[in-house]
């Protein structure tokens, strides 16, 4: 039996309109003891924020500022993982050092030029972090003098993926301590210095 369905009346759009993107609801205030799940970007819940290997050193920049995050997944046409770019990569020495050593313009650099490259990465299992707390996670950021780490699951097909990821800058404002993010090792023990025993 046909239904009469009639039509939605459409409206016009206004000016400076954007578009929802994906939210994740991150918990305000957290303790050392508290679950690793609660600092960790999740990917299942937030968008990836992206870019391509040829990109410029520069978009990168742009694209970390205009998406608020410290940290880019650098991914292929096909969104398969050649590394990760960091705020320290990007604004650091390495770009200079890589420019100079190439002899090329600082802005003609490419991602792929100071990207941590997939096989350099260290990553952790979704497996260990849901039962760590957020303790276990600054030692681990610790141990590898880094700001960030990645976090993979499987697929449904049982193939890895890339499920989120630390930051370093995240966990400090959820602990609530203002830190430096220039040296890991200090922010760390900035961090444990003021949690006290």
């Amino acid at each position: 039996m046909a239904r009469d369905y009639p039509a939605i009346k459409p409206i016009s759009l206004e000016t400076d309109i954007g578009y929802a993107q994906p939210t994740q609801v991150v918990l305000e205030r957290v303790h050392i003891d508290s679950p690793a799940v609660d600092v960790m970007t999740d990917f299942t819940r937030v968008t990836a924020v992206i870019i391509l290997p040829g990109d410029t050193v520069d978009e990168a920049h742009r694209r970390m500022i205009q998406r608020g995050v410290r940290s880019l997944l650098v991914v292929d046409q096909d969104r398969k993982l050649h590394g990760i770019v960091t705020a320290n990569d990007v604004l650091g020495e390495k770009p200079v050092k890589t420019a100079v050593q190439r002899g090329v313009l600082r802005s003609e650099l490419q991602v792929r030029d100071i990207m941590t490259p997939r096989a350099a990465l260290e990553v952790l299992d979704m497996r260990d972090v849901s039962t760590a707390t957020i303790g276990h996670i600054v030692a681990t950021l610790k141990a590898a003098g880094r700001q960030h780490t990645l976090v993979v699951d499987q697929d449904a097909k049982g193939r890895q993926r890339v499920r989120g990821v630390f930051s370093a800058t995240q966990i400090a404002r959820q602990l609530g301590i203002a830190i430096t993010t220039d040296a890991v090792a200090r922010t760390f023990a900035d961090i444990e210095a003021s949690l006290g025993p």
